[in-house]
């Protein structure tokens, strides 16, 4: 089992310059695309505030861009730098306007100056994928199967078997960046490339020279 677990754990790792910035980003759980919507759509106009929606970006660069849709169909935008702690973040656009705002996240959730974001899956990964090929010199011959199942909410949950039968599970969350899928659970994280293309979804780590293709579960 001892010989599995570090098999799971050479199969999600990469060396990628990109990848070590995100994992070791401080607060990884922000980064991606977030949105707001008014719950005042059904309030008399009289009654509404000035914004429908607002989406705010956030990447581990300490890059930011917000939208903002104003009732009358205009769109405001801002993009900038920002910093933060544990409980507050400061915005500074590109015009050097300097913004602070407390903020609460978790794995899709934002609670900023009070209102609640939610995180958005931008690619179709959601869904329970299974392996068809891996292969790679380091676990091609170990690796039977690979099961990862990717919620819209950003939580997971995997499952990597060897040749024996002995099984590994992992659950928790993950965040994606770009290309970059990380996974975060208990006592571990893991971390590749991936690229999507319809129900296939490929999995490599170049250090290694491993690829896992995978397909989609379809629920007839």
């Amino acid at each position: 089992m001892r010989i599995l677990g570090l098999v799971f754990l050479l199969l999600f790792s990469s060396s990628f310059v990109h990848a070590d910035r995100l994992v070791e980003f401080d607060y990884p759980l922000l980064v991606g695309e977030w949105y707001w919507f008014s719950p005042e759509q059904e309030s008399p106009e009289s009654e509404r505030g000035e914004y429908k929606a607002i989406s705010m970006t956030f990447s581990s660069e300490y890059t930011f861009r917000v939208k903002l849709l104003k009732r009358s169909g205009d769109v405001e935008e801002a993009a900038g730098t920002y910093n933060l702690d544990d409980t507050a973040m400061v915005l500074t656009d590109d015009l050097g306007g300097r913004q602070q705002h407390t903020y609460k996240v978790n794995h899709n959730q934002l609670m900023l100056q009070g209102l609640q974001f939610t995180k958005l899956l931008k690619q179709n990964l959601s869904g329970t994928w299974h392996s068809v090929q891996i292969t790679g010199q380091d676990v091609g011959s170990k690796v039977s199967k690979l099961s990862l199942r990717l919620q819209p909410d950003f939580l997971f949950a995997s499952k990597v078997s060897d040749i024996k039968g002995n099984s590994v599970t992992h659950r928790g969350v993950y965040f994606l960046e770009d290309n970059m899928l990380v996974l975060v659970y208990k006592n571990g994280q893991q971390q590749s490339t991936f690229e999507l293309v319809a129900d296939t979804l490929t999995l490599r780590d170049k250090k290694i020279g491993m690829h896992a293709i995978m397909r989609r579960q379809v629920i007839r």
